[in-house]
């Protein structure tokens, strides 16, 4: 049975009730439990997204890398243990004869490899900027190169540029030049290596200069049309300094690709290809670096010359960083 509240005399309400107690110290309110998960699922979640990676690079690519460099330090052969040499490695690598010899074969390869193919790539993407009959075809065309296997295209190379039955020779013999020999010497083994590069790697920088050159406004070609400039020189002053930043960046991969070159010298040199031909003549820094650890044992010296090879890349990408810098305070000022 409910109470009735009695009115006071002089027929003023009576006084309200005091405010409920709060509860016990500390005791917090569902709501407010609910908003601090919820503030710590905010901030938490993204990491939990982003953790899988860093875990998956920490195990597979931290730990090698430091790994590596602790190795490099060493000596290091298959089934014994490691023992303590310093920096006597890389003293090594600076008096021995066969790293520099890999390492201006690895300059000389990359620099017939990438400038061709960066020029061939430009020239395409600059074609199929335009309405071509066709055009999807040979947007998709261009591509199957890099979608070929490396063995089975250096394969096929290797037999055009068999000396004794190849088809290269035999079209040189046909205009009056004597055969190559492809394999022993030096230069035109480097050039075959090179063109089995080329060949693979040119459509897949022309995709990227094209989607580069599709990004530039209309306005710059029609405003030098107006101007008088022909498709040439619209190219050389409007679609160039456009996309520059693209070719900086097809600069340093295809540069970072020459450094790890490895597969097409190997598999063009057949028996000799690990030790890139009979005289050395083609063999890489990769493939310096597979013979020192996995033919004579050596896995300190081929640690050493994989952190060679790191900083190598880490001097290209400052550079990479450096002339990036120059261009967009050029464009600021």
């Amino acid at each position: 049975m409910a109470t009735s509240v009695r009115a006071r005399p002089d027929g003023s309400p009576p006084p309200a009730a005091p405010p409920s107690s709060p509860g016990p110290r500390g005791r917090r309110s569902p709501g407010g439990l609910r908003a601090t998960l919820y503030r710590w699922d905010i901030k938490a979640i993204p990491y939990v997204f982003v953790a899988p990676f860093f875990l998956t690079f920490a195990a597979f690519g931290l730990f090698p890398l430091i790994y590596t460099g602790w190795l490099s330090l060493h000596r290091v052969e298959l089934g014994g243990d490691p023992t303590w040499k310093g920096l006597e490695n890389y003293t090594d690598l600076a008096t021995s004869e066969f790293f520099w010899n890999a390492l201006f074969n690895t300059f000389t390869i990359g620099v017939i490899a990438t400038v061709p193919q960066l020029l061939m790539a430009l020239g395409l993407a600059h074609l199929l900027n335009y309405k071509l009959r066709g055009r999807g075809f040979f947007r998709v065309a261009i591509l199957a190169p890099y979608a070929t296997s490396i063995a089975a295209a250096t394969l096929v190379f290797a037999q055009l540029f068999n000396t004794d039955y190849g088809m290269i020779n035999g079209v040189l013999g046909w205009i009056g030049i004597d055969p190559v020999n492809w394999e022993s010497s030096k230069w035109p083994a480097q050039i075959a290596i090179s063109v089995i590069v080329t060949w693979r790697w040119t459509g897949y920088n022309a995709l990227i200069y094209l989607a580069a050159m599709q990004a530039v406004p209309q306005d710059l070609y029609e405003a030098a049309s107006l101007d008088g400039a022909s498709r040439w020189r619209q190219f050389i002053s409007v679609t160039i300094p456009s996309i520059r930043p693209t070719i900086l960046f097809t600069i340093i991969v295809s540069t970072i690709g020459a450094t790890q070159l490895f597969g097409e010298p190997m598999l063009f040199g057949g028996s000799v290809g690990i030790s890139g031909g009979s005289g050395n003549q083609f063999q890489t820094l990769s493939l310096l670096m597979y013979e020192k650890g996995w033919v004579t044992g050596a896995l300190g010296q081929a640690s050493a010359i994989a952190w060679v090879m790191l900083l190598l890349l880490l001097l290209v990408g400052g550079v990479q960083t450096l002339v990036s810098r120059r261009h967009r305070t050029k464009l600021g000022g």
